[in-house]
């Protein structure tokens, strides 16, 4: 069965960038381009899931909605 996941895609100072899956609680990864990011992000989401699998008392990932992102000026 297919899973698909929400990626929040940030770049820092250094121009690296950085992966979060907010579905899935501590799954992040980094790349040095968006390509690396996605093949890292994709893995670390496999693995997040396998470790779920063997920890069931965790939050499942369809139990949390992403809802989006927002800019604010302060």
């Amino acid at each position: 069965m297919v899973k698909t996941f929400h990626v929040i895609i940030s770049q820092d100072e250094d121009g690296v960038y950085t992966g979060k899956v907010p579905e899935l609680k501590g799954c992040l990864s980094q790349g040095d381009t968006l390509d690396e990011l996605m093949k890292n992000i994709k893995e670390a989401i496999e693995l997040c899931l396998e470790v779920e699998s063997e920890h069931p008392e965790k939050v499942a990932e369809d139990q949390i909605k992403f809802i989006g992102v927002q800019e604010v000026e302060v």
